[in-house]
Formats: structure tokens, C-alpha cells, sequence
């Protein structure tokens, strides 16, 4: 029963990383309908400049803000460069061909994707880094037979949070209404007075923003990052959002926390080499019986 828990609260660990980088996926394609194959590498570029605050300022922050504070500097400071950076994409690679179709503005995502992916390769170079042990807590906690550790609690209270946030923004606002109205109908919604550049400028924010927590908190868990790292969370990120039902935010949310549940169970009781067939396969099963995923695509009812 321990192993069961401990491996439970590891997939919620992983599966919270998957679904705050969903919500990305899954923002800008019930908007624009358009797959941003950029954004794993928006987590990825986030996760380097939350290393680079944390390897050169860590005297600074730590002094002035404490070890958590410190951590939490750097995870707002990474949001606050990777949102500009995001806002900075759309402009070039996005908005210019909005007009020409879906295909082309795909194209400009996976262009995009290289780009960034490259650009981190060229600043950090292309060998692992790791994030300084020294200001990661590692303290474990027992309890009975179960071992959690500090970070682990404190890395599933702010993806909560920011899940959390996120939700009551989107359903609990006006500007949150605007959003779904935009998602649901782009030229009723306009006709209704809502700007779709200030809803555009929004999810271009907010997504890389979330993103680039992500990828801090993903280094302080794991230790090391790779300019690689945005493909591979980004394509299960992307697995979580089509089997959450993709344009719907809960469903994103959740099918995140699915997939790294099945994966930590997968690796524990199956074979820790075939973690990724099984979720695949699983995807591949939801597909068949629930197309449009568990949760379901939101769509405009027709009456």
C-alpha cells in the first residue's frame, strides 16, 4: 500500500507538470484552433532562465528572499522573460499568416519550435545542466512506511495553485467569459464588443508564463535540464490535452494528472522502459471509444 501511494503521489508530481503545460496547448487551440508546437520549448527556455537566476543571483536572492523565496524569484522572473518572448512569437510567426489557414500557421509553429529549441542549444550549449544542489531543499518526510519529500509537497501545492488560478480566471471572470466566448464563436464574440487581439495577447502571455514555472520547477525536481527537454514534455503535454478533449481546459487539467498517474503506475508494475508505450497505448484506446477525449472538445451548440 505504500508503494501504491508513493508511486501515486510521484504521478501527481509528473502529471501536474503534463497538465500546467496542457493548459498551453490547449488555451491557444481553442482560440485559434492552431497546434503551437512551440510551447514545449517556451517550458524548456523557461526552465534555463530560471537556472541562470538561480547560478548567478542565487547570492543575491537567497540572502534578500530566503531559500523559498529565492526559488519562487526565480520561477516569476522565468514567467515574466518567457511571457515576453511568447508575446514576441506571436507577433512574427503567428500574426502574419492568421489569414493564410491552418496549415501554414503549423508550419510556423514547428519553425518557431527549431528556432527557440536551437537559440537555448547556442546560449547554454548543448550538455546537460544542472541546477545547484545546494539551494534545493532535500528533505524527506515518513510517514509509516510512506516517503514523500519537501519539494514533492511543495511542488504539488503551487501547481495546484496556479491550476487553481488559472480556473477561476477563466470561468469566474469577465475577461474569463470573453475567453470561452471567443473559443466557442471568434465572430460572435467580436460582434459582442470582446477584442480577440487582447484575448490573443492574454493566452500568448499567460500560456508561456505557466510554462516557464513549469520548467523551474521541473529542474529543481529532476536536478538537470536539456535544450531538448520542450519536445519530449511538450508531446506528452500534447498527449494529455487530446485525451482531456482538446480546446477544454478542465479536461486538459485533467487528463495531465492522468497521464502522469498511468505513466508512474506503468513504470512500478509493468517495466519502466515500456512507461511510454503504455500511455500511448491508453491514448490510443481512448481515441477509439471517445474521440473527442474523456472530457469531451467544447464546440458551439447550433440552434
Amino acid at each position: 500500500m505504500d508503494v501504491f501511494l508513493e508511486q501515486l503521489i510521484n504521478g501527481l508530481t509528473i502529471g501536474s507538470f503534463y497538465a500546467l503545460i496542457a493548459l498551453g496547448y490547449s488555451m491557444v487551440y481553442g482560440i485559434l484552433k492552431l497546434i503551437n508546437f512551440a510551447h514545449g520549448d517556451f517550458f524548456a527556455l523557461g526552465s534555463y532562465v530560471g537556472y541562470t537566476v538561480l547560478v548567478f543571483g542565487s547570492a543575491v536572492i537567497t540572502t534578500h528572499f530566503g531559500l523559498w523565496g529565492g526559488l519562487m524569484a526565480a520561477m516569476i522572473i522565468a514567467a515574466v522573460c518567457v511571457a515576453f518572448v511568447g508575446i514576441m512569437v506571436e507577433r512574427a510567426a503567428y500574426r502574419p499568416i492568421y489569414p493564410a489557414g491552418r496549415l501554414p500557421a503549423v508550419v510556423s509553429a514547428l519553425g518557431a519550435s527549431i528556432f527557440i529549441q536551437n537559440t537555448i542549444m547556442v546560449i547554454w550549449g548543448p550538455r546537460y545542466q544542472a541546477y545547484p544542489a545546494s539551494l534545493i531543499p532535500n528533505i524527506h518526510i515518513q510517514i509509516g512506511g510512506l516517503h514523500i519529500t519537501m519539494l514533492q509537497i511543495v511542488i504539488l501545492i503551487m501547481s495546484f495553485m496556479l491550476l487553481g488560478i488559472l480556473y477561476w480566471i477563466i470561468q469566474k471572470t469577465t475577461f474569463g467569459a470573453a475567453i470561452r466566448a471567443t473559443a466557442l464563436d471568434k465572430d460572435t464574440a467580436s460582434l459582442m464588443g470582446v477584442d480577440f487581439n487582447k484575448v490573443i495577447f492574454f493566452i500568448f502571455t499567460l500560456g508561456p508564463a505557466l510554462g516557464a514555472m513549469t520548467g523551474v520547477m521541473v529542474g529543481m525536481y529532476y536536478r538537470q535540464i536539456s535544450f531538448t527537454m520542450g519536445w519530449n514534455y511538450g508531446l506528452k503535454a500534447f498527449t494529455a490535452t487530446i485525451m482531456g478533449g482538446i480546446g477544454n481546459l478542465p479536461g486538459a487539467m485533467f487528463g495531465g494528472l492522468i497521464l502522469g498517474v498511468l505513466e508512474m503506475f506503468g513504470a512500478a508494475y509493468i517495466s519502466a522502459a515500456w512507461k511510454d508505450v503504455f500511455v500511448f497505448l491508453i491514448l490510443i484506446l481512448v481515441l477509439i471509444f471517445r474521440p473527442t477525449g474523456l472530457f469531451g472538445e467544447k464546440v458551439a451548440e447550433k440552434v
